[in-house]
C-alpha cells in the first residue's frame, strides 16, 4: 500500500466533523484532533457559523455548538450530502477486528 499525504476532505470539513462528533470539544481539541493550529481551528469554526452550518451557545466556560443539518453548500458535488452523516456511528477501533 502506498502512504497517501493528501485528504479527500478539507480542513473546514474536518473540523465540522468533529463539531458533529462532539458538540462540545474545545477548539483546542479541535485543531490537535485534525492537525491544525489553534488559530487555523478558529478561523474555520467562525467560517462555519458565518455560512449557517454551525451556531454556538456559551455553557459556563465552554461552547456548544449547535449544527444545522439542513445546510448544504452550493458545490454541485455536495449538494446532496447530509452533514451529520459525515460522522461514522463509531470509531474503526471500536468494531470487530478494527477496521470496516
Amino acid at each position: 500500500m502506498t502512504d497517501v499525504n493528501w485528504t479527500l476532505l478539507t480542513n473546514h470539513g474536518h473540523v465540522l466533523m468533529c463539531i458533529v462528533a462532539e458538540p462540545d470539544m474545545r477548539v483546542r481539541d479541535i485543531a490537535r484532533q485534525t492537525g491544525i493550529t489553534e488559530r487555523a481551528a478558529h478561523r474555520i469554526v467562525s467560517d462555519l457559523e458565518q455560512a449557517g452550518f454551525v451556531s454556538h451557545e456559551r455553557v459556563g466556560r465552554r461552547n456548544h455548538y449547535e449544527v444545522d443539518a439542513s445546510r448544504r453548500t452550493d458545490h454541485p458535488l455536495e449538494r446532496h450530502i447530509d452533514i451529520t452523516a459525515l460522522v461514522p456511528d463509531e470509531e474503526p477501533s471500536a468494531r470487530p477486528g478494527g477496521g470496516p
